[in-house]
């Protein structure tokens, strides 16, 4: 036997070795990342790897349709050192803590409008920044007329909870006065003006009312932090108000739903008989904006980048992509992407830079 075949032999023998040396110990390896993970996650400043700016990410990417791979509707906003939420879907509130982005530190939550998908993470959301804090005062609820009902519903369903928290863990970890949200109501109409709900020196929260009809109220977010500007759509249909505020933004986050893969859904509805589901993938063409919209939209108000959320229907595969966005790149010149779960989009100040990066800690 040669020796370039022994040392060959010898070479393939040590990579078997080690290779089940690293299965054997992959219980103490897996535990020793995890430690890893947690300490980054408990960091006393989770936010010391990003710029000063403003910074937008995915909570979650998704709508009320089934997808395993993206939470129900939730934009996370970090401006500067305050941290904001818009919506709070199914899953979301999971994927702030997987974003290091951690719930305790959320400042306020901005709601769009109250269907369901936009709500049904409120609750834990509330409870999580509460009893992770420990926060002493309720979380800031904005949103239009109704906003007062919908997080009073949420108390009421979670106070028989609070109290099972305050006695296993006492009110030092969980003071009772930091329970909850406290509703911050706005009227948000078409023949109004936009308001204004926050309104600090670096910092302006602007809402204005979009087309959800029939959905009454419904609203988009402007954010302007030391001139960087991100508009947030929430649920419409293409809308002039939201064009308007979004002039001259630097990203615009907005829904997307392509009719043509909605289409096939309500035929395979109609061929198997399922006359209800058929009637509802009809009637969602109405109020949401398909992606060759929204990107007319980006173009007329010369937004610098699209962001796509709330994406219907479910993509299970990337390659699905193209087919979602249709001729959109061919109509919005600037960068477009179709959102997933965890991605984040930095606008540092002082600054026309727009980075993107995937922030979510997962492990297998």
């Amino acid at each position: 036997m040669s020796k370039r075949r022994i040392a060959a032999l010898v070479l393939i023998g040590l990579v078997a070795v080690g290779l089940a040396g690293a299965w054997l110990m992959r219980g103490r390896i897996a535990t020793a990342t995890m430690e890893r993970i947690y300490l980054e996650v408990m960091a006393r400043d989770p936010y010391a790897d990003l710029p000063d700016g403003l910074h937008v990410g995915l909570c979650g990417s998704g709508s009320p349709m089934p997808d395993p791979t993206r939470a129900g509707p939730c934009t996370v906003v970090l401006a500067g050192q305050k941290l904001f939420v818009v919506d709070a879907g199914a899953g979301s509130t999971k994927n702030l803590s997987l974003m290091n982005l951690p719930p305790a530190r959320v400042n306020a939550v901005f709601l769009t409008h109250f269907h369901s998908d936009h709500i049904d993470g409120l609750g834990e959301l509330m409870l999580q920044r509460w009893a992770s804090g420990p926060n002493t005062s309720p979380l800031p609820v904005y949103g239009p007329t109704g906003v007062d009902q919908v997080v009073a519903g949420f108390q009421s369903a979670y106070v028989l909870d609070r109290g099972y928290r305050v006695a296993h863990h006492g009110p030092a970890v969980t003071p009772p006065s930091g329970f909850g949200g406290a509703a911050r109501s706005f009227e948000a109409q078409p023949n109004l003006p936009d308001v204004t709900v926050i309104d600090e020196p670096d910092l302006k929260v602007i809402a204005f009312p979009v087309h959800h009809n029939p959905v009454e109220p419904a609203v988009g977010y402007l954010f302007i932090y030391k001139g960087r500007r991100v508009v947030i759509s929430g649920d419409t249909a293409a809308s002039p108000r939201l064009e308007a505020a979004a002039k001259g933004a630097d990203l615009l986050v907005h829904e997307g739903l392509s009719p043509e893969l909605v289409g096939l859904q309500r035929k395979a509805a109609l061929t198997d008989g399922r006359a209800n589901l058929a009637a509802i993938f009809h009637d969602i063409l109405s109020y949401h904006t398909t992606p060759e919209q929204a990107a007319g939209i980006a173009q007329r108000a010369g937004v610098k980048s699209l962001l796509f959320t709330h994406v219907i229907p479910p993509l299970p595969s990337r390659a699905l992509e193209g087919p979602f966005l249709g001729k959109s790149r061919e109509i919005f010149e600037g960068p477009i992407r179709v959102g997933h779960d965890g991605d984040l989009m930095s606008l540092p100040a002082g600054s026309t830079e727009i980075t993107y990066s995937k922030r979510l800690q997962t492990f297998r």
